[in-house]
């Protein structure tokens, strides 16, 4: 038998950066997805997936020919064309089963962690081995082109980098790429789902058109603009030609870097600051909820009881408009978690985990 897994996210810092090459801070989490497999004498591989009561399967396709795909997003598929591409052979059919403990379309990146799992599944399985098959870098790659670029997705790449490579992690994403563990012990999280199901695509395709739509409005009168370096007080000296949302909503994206540069300042500063973290963890909701208007009652109705049981600092994850929150709970987590329950989310207590394994 052959098993791999990769873990969930949460996004401590840079919400809705990424897809803008604005650097990010992330945690993976130990809620994991688990691909498990035996090979078979024939060329179909199966795929059980009890969670959702369903299963696939597929062909081995001869060389030089792809799979066609069958549904949106078809991920199982899509990974395979990919790392074909890439070099990966395949002479025998596998049977899988895909068993996860990440909620699903919750904003703790499901899918993404399903494509690096499915991905080292298949590279450690491929009659054709490369060196960099086994590099969590070159997997968190492979998931981004399966997941975004195959199907013309409005997302970036950090959720594949996180769930690949683990950890905290500081991801910048100006060419080269540049992906850097940061070394600090962050100890307990309480993520609450709202169970309230989210357009993932819908709410990226708003924030993120806006954005550019904004941008492009400025580049036409300042070809010098910069994202990197523009300050929030700057914006204003354009909001005669910009709409109400773009202005906002392009003011909430300087702030979160900003934000997100203080963070890794105090990660870089000894002893670990709990205190700011999670006033940084806060003020970045803020504009979160505020600027690009992603959270819910729900949602903050679930973060203002988690404060008031003990939680130090939180925000919504991953794009919003339902879904998730974490807060940092490094005492206390089950009581802050009856809490978020109370409020009628489910809670997970969390701790930071290891990248695809």
């Amino acid at each position: 038998m052959v098993k791999t897994s990769a873990p969930g996210r949460i996004c401590l810092f840079g919400e809705h950066q990424d897809y803008l090459h604005l650097p990010v801070i992330t945690a993976a989490i130990n809620l994991r997805i688990t691909v498990s497999g035996t090979p078979r004498n024939d060329r179909l591989f199966t795929i059980d997936l009890p969670d959702i009561s369903k299963s696939e399967r597929f062909q081995i396709p001869p060389d030089g020919k792809e799979l066609s795909y069958v549904k949106k997003r078809d991920y199982f598929r899509s990974v395979f064309n990919v790392l074909r591409r890439f070099g990966a052979g395949f002479d025998k059919g596998w049977d899988c089963r895909v068993e996860s403990a990440i909620p699903i379309n919750s904003g703790t990146s499901s899918s993404s962690a399903l494509c690096v799992a499915w991905a080292r599944f298949l590279t450690k399985v491929s009659a054709r081995q490369k060196p960099e098959f086994p590099d969590p870098a070159f997997i968190g790659r492979i998931a981004y082109l399966s997941e975004v670029r195959e199907f013309g997705e409005p997302g970036g790449m950090m959720d594949q980098n996180a769930s690949a490579l683990g950890g905290v992690l500081y991801q910048a994403f100006e060419q080269p790429l540049r992906l850097k563990k940061i070394p600090v012990h962050l100890g307990t999280f309480v993520l609450g789902d709202s169970r309230q199901p989210k357009d993932t695509m819908a709410i990226l395709t708003r924030v993120k058109f806006e954005v550019l739509e904004a941008l492009k409005k400025i580049k036409t009168r300042d070809a010098q603009f910069k994202l990197e370096s523009a300050s929030p007080g700057e914006i204003n000296a354009y909001k005669a030609f910009l709409s109400g949302s773009q202005l906002q909503v392009l003011q909430g994206a300087l702030l979160n870097r900003d934000i997100t540069q203080q963070a890794l300042k105090m990660f870089k500063t000894k002893p670990f600051n709990a205190s700011l973290f999670s006033n940084l963890l806060n003020a970045h909701h803020s504009i979160l909820s505020g600027n690009l208007n992603i959270s819910t009652p729900t949602i903050d109705r679930m973060l203002r009881a988690a404060m008031d049981a003990g939680a130090r600092g939180g925000k919504i994850n991953g794009s919003g408009g339902g879904g998730c929150m974490f807060v940092y709970a490094p005492a206390h987590p089950h009581k802050i978690a009856e809490a978020i329950e109370r409020e009628g989310g489910r809670a997970y207590i969390l701790k930071v985990d290891e990248g695809v394994r």
